[in-house]
């Protein structure tokens, strides 16, 4: 059934299915698949909670506008980032998570205890270390954004921050290229983050981590698209 699920997923990402035309009917899909229909319903379920269609009767399953979709899914949003050309689903991955991780850097700016301090710092000077290893070197940078989300406090926050960045860890137009000089100039970032942090500057710290998160993507960003759109 997933099988089945992911396929109607890519084909209304990618305008096969147009939205506000209806899915083909039962028994063509059901051949189309080698499935059952009881196979095929419970994957056009799984659609319909998804947004990406709506069951009517007398209609049949019509595929819904993409305002309507949930952009947070897991197969929804792998799918928008395999089509999309322009990187815009992507640029609006980074302003969501620079919006939210910078109003979390203040807040742990606010908050934060000497443990949490100690913390940043070990990871921030273990960087330094690991700018020849790629790998390593995103591991830990992965570590230093979480340990400020979860000493912000917020859970939700960190949990939205979360589920996107797990939906992309792999994704080689969103993670760029591994080089020890990109490495060296992110870690300047993180350092300048932990220093507003430590010095309990609210503002400071949003904007340190607002400009680290929009710079590492610019520069990790490639292929088609106006980079600008990420200052608006």
């Amino acid at each position: 059934m997933r099988a089945v699920t992911v396929e109607l997923v890519g084909r209304i990402v990618r305008g096969v299915h147009a939205y506000g035309t209806s899915l083909p009917p039962e028994h063509v899909l059901c051949e189309i698949f080698s499935v059952s229909r009881s196979v095929l319903r419970e994957a056009v379920k799984v659609l319909e909670e998804k947004g990406l269609v709506q069951v009517r009767q007398g209609t049949g399953t019509v595929v819904t506008p993409p305002t309507m979709w949930n952009t947070l899914d897991e197969l929804v949003l792998g799918a928008l980032i395999a089509e999309d050309e322009t990187l815009t689903i992507l640029d609006d991955l980074v302003m969501t998570r620079r919006v939210l991780e910078s109003e979390m850097a203040a807040m742990t700016a606010r908050t934060a205890d000497q443990a949490t301090l100690d913390r940043l710092r070990a990871l921030v000077d273990l960087m330094d270390e690991l700018v020849d290893d790629p790998v390593a070197y995103r591991r830990e940078d992965l570590t230093f954004h979480d340990v400020i989300m979860q000493a912000s406090g917020n859970r939700i926050a960190r949990s939205v921050v979360r589920a996107l960045e797990s939906q992309v860890a792999n994704t080689a137009r969103y993670v760029g290229k591994s080089e020890p000089a990109l490495c060296v100039a992110s870690n300047r970032g993180h350092r300048r983050v932990y220093e507003r942090i430590a010095a309990h500057d609210p503002d400071g710290a949003a904007h340190a981590m607002f400009t680290h998160i929009t710079e590492a993507w610019l520069v990790r960003r490639s292929g088609p698209g106006d980079p600008s759109r990420l200052e608006r």
